[in-house]
C-alpha cells in the first residue's frame, strides 16, 4: 500500500503542475499584479517592481519564478495586508481544516446511520421522513440556515435571559480566549458545524442509502442469507462495509472541495479561513495570496483523492492496490 501511495504522487505532480500553470495564466490574465502601483504613476517605482517580480519576462518565466519561490517558502507579499503569503494562508487554513475535520466527522457518522437505516427499512413510514428531510437538507440555502440557527440557537435565547447579542468570531483551540476545557472553542464552532453537518448529511445520505440498496440486492448477501448468516451480521458486515467504499469516495472528494468552498459558513460566522481569505483577496485583485490558495486547494483535493483510493483497499477485499 505504501508504495501505491508513492506512486500516485508522483503521478499527481505532474497534474497539480499543470493545473497550476493554467491557473497562473488565468489569473495573471485576469488581474494586473501591479494595480495599486499604476495609481502612484511612479513610472521608477512601477519599473523597480516589475524588474522585482519578473513581470517583464514571459509568461512560462514568470511561471517558473514563481513555483520556485513556492518551492522554497518564499511565496510573495500580499498586496492587500502587506503580510507574508505564507503565512496568511498557514493562518487561514487551520480554521477551515477543523471546521472541515468536525464537519466531515459528523456528517459522515451520521449520515452512514441514515444510509443503513433507510435501505434496510426501504418504503418504511422512517425512510420516507427520512428520505423528506434530506431533500429540504438538500434545498436550504447555507447562507439562510446559517442565519436561521444564529436567531434561533444563538440570539433568542439569549434575549429571554436578558442578555446582549453575542458577538460572532472565532475561538481558536487553546487560544487566549478560551477557558476551561476550551468551553469558548467549543461554543463558537457548534453552529458553523452543525451548519456544515446538516448539508452534508442531506446529500450523503441519498448516495449512501442507494449503495446499500445495491449492495443488499448483490449475489454475496443474497448467498450469506440462504446460508443462514445472522441477519446483523449479513447488513454489517457484508452489505454495510462493501457499501462504505463508493460512499467514503464521495466523502473525501466533498471534503476536498471544502477547502476552498466554504466562503458562505466562513463569512456568517467571522471564521477567519480558507474561503473568507479567498473571497477578500478576489475583491481585492491580490495575486500574491490567490495563486498560492488554489495551489493549496489543488494538493488537498489530490491528497483526498488518494485517501479515497485507500478506503477501498481497505473496507473492499476485492481490491487490490497495484
Amino acid at each position: 500500500m505504501l508504495t501505491y501511495a508513492v506512486r500516485r504522487i508522483l503521478f499527481s505532480l505532474p497534474i497539480v503542475l499543470v493545473a497550476s500553470f493554467v491557473l497562473f495564466v488565468a489569473v495573471r490574465a485576469t488581474f494586473d499584479p501591479l494595480g495599486k502601483l499604476r495609481q502612484s504613476r511612479d513610472p521608477e517605482v512601477l519599473q523597480r517592481e516589475t524588474e522585482r517580480l519578473g513581470l517583464n519576462k514571459s509568461v512560462p518565466e514568470q511561471y517558473l519564478l514563481w513555483l520556485k519561490g513556492i518551492v522554497t517558502g518564499n511565496w510573495g507579499v500580499s498586496t492587500r495586508t502587506g503580510g507574508d503569503v505564507r503565512s496568511l494562508i498557514g493562518s487561514a487554513l487551520w480554521p477551515t481544516l477543523q471546521l472541515v475535520f468536525w464537519g466531515v466527522l459528523f456528517a459522515m457518522l451520521i449520515a452512514a446511520f441514515v444510509s443503513v437505516y433507510s435501505a434496510v427499512r426501504q418504503y418504511s413510514a422512517g425512510d420516507h421522513v427520512l428520505t423528506a428531510l434530506s431533500y429540504v437538507g438538500i434545498a436550504l440555502p447555507a447562507f439562510w440556515f446559517g442565519l436561521v440557527l444564529i436567531q434561533l440557537l444563538a440570539v433568542l435565547p439569549r434575549q429571554k435571559l436578558g442578555l446582549s447579542d453575542p458577538p460572532l468570531y472565532f475561538v481558536g483551540l487553546h487560544s487566549p480566549g478560551s477557558s476551561g476545557f476550551d468551553l469558548d472553542y467549543l461554543r463558537h464552532l457548534v453552529l458553523p458545524v452543525l451548519t456544515l453537518t446538516i448539508t452534508l448529511v442531506a446529500s450523503w445520505s441519498r448516495f449512501g442509502r442507494a449503495s446499500m440498496l445495491d449492495a443488499l440486492s448483490s449475489d454475496y448477501v443474497r448467498t450469506a442469507r440462504a446460508k443462514g448468516v445472522p441477519r446483523r451480521q449479513v447488513i454489517l458486515r457484508h452489505a454495510a462495509r462493501n457499501s462504505l467504499a463508493p460512499f467514503l469516495t464521495v466523502v473525501a472528494l466533498d471534503a476536498a472541495l471544502l477547502f476552498g468552498g466554504l466562503v458562505v459558513t466562513e463569512q456568517i460566522y467571522s471564521i477567519p479561513g480558507m474561503g473568507r481569505l479567498f473571497l477578500d483577496s478576489l475583491l481585492a485583485g491580490d495575486v500574491f495570496v490567490l495563486l498560492p490558495w488554489m495551489l493549496v486547494v489543488a494538493v488537498a483535493v489530490v491528497v483526498c483523492n488518494l485517501i479515497a483510493d485507500l478506503s477501498y483497499a481497505l473496507l473492499d477485499p476485492r481490491v487490490r492496490l497495484r
